[in-house]
């Protein structure tokens, strides 16, 4: 299995990222024809640095507007957004956990699926239990971490296993991506499964390794405006930035997958 090198990928802050986003067509709610007011924005922790870069744009195109991020478990976050936590825009790792905000009647319209994204391996820079496939991870004393079944990349993680026909026992499982990411990183696990544009964002302080059976566990990344958003015309604006071309970009440039 080929070992493939990954490093920072670069993420591209065009002032005018969001120049399409200004019609802000039916939309009502707070911040509706107002320069200023704080759009909360819950994403999937594999979003981390694509959303951040695409909040910054959109900062740059709306003076006064500040872009307020909760990033976690895309499971963790539907139940927060279901009972009732403040949220504008929900994007999550999954159509099954943006379906817990759509049956709870929480999201205004119909989701739309932005990007893609598959898992790889990821160890240590040093590689210490020398990976190379899927089939090292059950090997005996190799320290391998995983997403909670639960959460988007644990699911894909129980699916890619499952077609790779390996049986892993798990030190341990985590609420995220980027707690399994930060374990490899910091040498208390062998190997891990993780999103690549995860692995791609670490740069150097992890290696990242392709396998075939990450193409069983694809996951689509569905967006939505929350209903009864507070700031609802700049939730419109903010998932429109998302889908348009130069959204997309940055979002492949990250290594994101186009839907």
């Amino acid at each position: 299995m080929k070992r493939i090198p990954v490093g920072v990928a670069a993420v591209s802050l065009l002032a005018a990222a969001a120049a399409g986003c200004g019609d802000t067509g039916d939309d009502s709610g707070g911040g509706g024809g107002k320069s200023g007011g704080t759009l909360t924005v819950f994403a999937a922790a594999s979003l981390t640095e694509t959303f951040t870069a695409l909040g910054k744009a959109f900062e740059g195109s709306h003076p006064g507007v500040k872009v307020k991020f909760n990033f976690g478990g895309s499971s963790t976050l539907a139940q927060q957004i279901t009972q009732g936590a403040p949220a504008d825009v929900f994007a999550a790792a999954s159509p099954a956990t943006m379906k817990t905000v759509t049956d709870g009647g929480d999201a205004d319209g119909t989701p739309q699926v932005f990007a893609r994204n598959r898992l790889v391996i990821a160890v240590p820079k040093d590689d210490p239990g020398k990976v190379g496939k899927p089939s090292d991870l059950s090997r005996s004393g190799l320290k391998v971490v995983l997403c909670a079944v639960q959460v988007p990349c644990g699911a894909a993680a129980e699916k890619a296993l499952a077609a790779a026909k390996v049986a892993v026992k798990p030190v341990s499982r985590e609420q995220d991506v980027k707690a399994v990411l930060t374990k490899v990183r910091l040498g208390e696990a062998d190997a891990g499964l993780v999103y690549r544009t995860d692995a791609r964002a670490a740069g150097g302080q992890v290696k990242g390794i392709e396998f075939a059976e990450s193409a069983q566990a694809v996951n689509d990344y569905p967006i939505a405006r929350v209903a009864k958003a507070p700031q609802a015309a700049l939730a419109g604006e903010f998932v429109r930035l998302v889908l348009s071309p130069q959204g997309r970009a940055t979002l492949t440039g990250a290594g994101f997958e186009a839907p």
